[in-house]
């Protein structure tokens, strides 16, 4: 699996403050875990569930070879069967979001886009099942499927905390929202990243976000 920009996006933008243990859900090629396993303390613990043999095979190989290969756990999986002795501080998913489009022809990448593996209200039980009371669900979706997400979560008592938008440019509608969860009932903080300024140059705010991650930055 290819890594997108929306995997950096989610792996930058998330709020890794104060968490212990990690689950992504449908890590693809691990890249969301390791970004996470680089912005926390050592002895932080992920749990990276992927439901395709041959992408949890690529994640695993991929953890070796990182610098922390003790901090995360490639599970060959469907979240819906996993069942940990604990809890989470922090779930986070870049989940599929293609409802009734063209399915592409490829099966591996019509699994990754498409809900057919993973619906949104799957996912939201599996969260509500695995989170800690205090934890939180963090997640990126295109414009509508979020804003359809944030209605749907309701019915889980999930509420959404941070609500950031993504466009490529200023004058482009919004393509992606950023998205948390929480238990806890109250204000939701609002932003918004932008891709690049005028010209091709990536944004101060984009490149501040994500420099961590980028060799040529």
């Amino acid at each position: 699996m290819k890594v997108g920009t929306d995997a950096v996006l989610l792996g930058a933008w998330a709020n890794v403050s104060g968490v212990r243990r990690i689950l992504d859900i449908g890590t693809g090629s691990g890249v969301i875990a390791l970004m996470l396993a680089q912005r926390t303390p050592e002895d932080v613990r992920i749990d990276a569930v992927e439901t395709s043999e041959s992408d949890a095979c690529q994640a695993a190989e991929n953890v070796i070879q990182s610098p922390w290969p003790n901090k995360i756990k490639v599970i060959n999986l469907a979240v819906q069967e996993y069942s940990p002795a604990e809890k989470f501080d922090l779930v986070i998913s870049n989940p599929p979001f293609f409802h009734r489009s063209q399915e592409p022809p490829d099966k591996r990448r019509h699994r990754a886009r498409h809900t057919a593996a993973l619906d949104h209200e799957s996912l939201l039980a599996s969260a509500c099942r695995l989170l800690s009371d205090e934890g939180k669900l963090n997640l990126i979706l295109p414009n509508v499927e979020g804003n359809s997400f944030i209605l749907h979560a309701l019915d889980h008592n999930l509420f959404c905390t941070r609500k950031h938008s993504f466009r490529t440019r200023a004058e482009k509608p919004i393509e992606r929202w950023l998205l948390e969860f929480s238990r806890r009932h109250g204000a939701t903080e609002t932003g918004e990243v932008l891709h690049y300024d005028q010209g091709s140059g990536w944004s101060d705010q984009y490149v501040a976000l994500t420099k961590d991650f980028y060799l040529k930055l």
